[in-house]
């Protein structure tokens, strides 16, 4: 699909937000920087009722966030480099855990992270819209894309 300007960004994210069964999924973001993973993360986050500042946990390597009924963890391993981690931030416990997992740059903590439900790549175009190529993994992922 293409997403031609940011309100095609913030309508599949609504449409996303809509599902039951994002409640324990697990989505995985890939792109290069200034792809717009972020941006999409905080349209998602908005959908689903967050409030207040949505920021990047690019130093942070997770922000948690909260609504009712639903934990939200939001993960940018672009600067994960060091597998302990993983295991002395509890990350395998949270991912093993109920709510919505959010990953930005899994490929710097693979081997770690388990399978996603869904998979979303997105690419910046010359023109400014972003082409973005969705993949269900598991049944949880195809409900999440009818």
């Amino acid at each position: 699909m293409v997403w031609a300007t940011e309100d095609d960004t913030r309508a599949f994210a609504a449409r996303l937000a809509a599902h039951s069964a994002l409640a324990n999924a697990s989505i995985e973001l890939h792109g290069d920087l200034g792809a717009g993973k972020t941006t999409f993360v905080r349209h998602l986050l908005r959908a689903l009722g967050v409030q207040g500042r949505v920021k990047s946990p690019t130093y942070a390597v997770v922000e948690p966030h909260e609504v009712p009924g639903l934990a939200i963890w939001h993960f940018d391993f672009f600067r994960f480099n060091d597998p302990r981690e993983w295991e002395d931030a509890g990350f395998r416990d949270i991912f093993a855990g109920p709510g919505l997992k959010l990953a930005e740059w899994p490929e710097k903590a693979a081997g770690l992270l388990p399978g996603a439900d869904l998979v979303i790549r997105i690419e910046a175009l010359a023109d400014e819209s972003r082409n973005v190529t969705l993949l269900a993994r598991t049944p949880v992922g195809r409900e999440l894309l009818q």
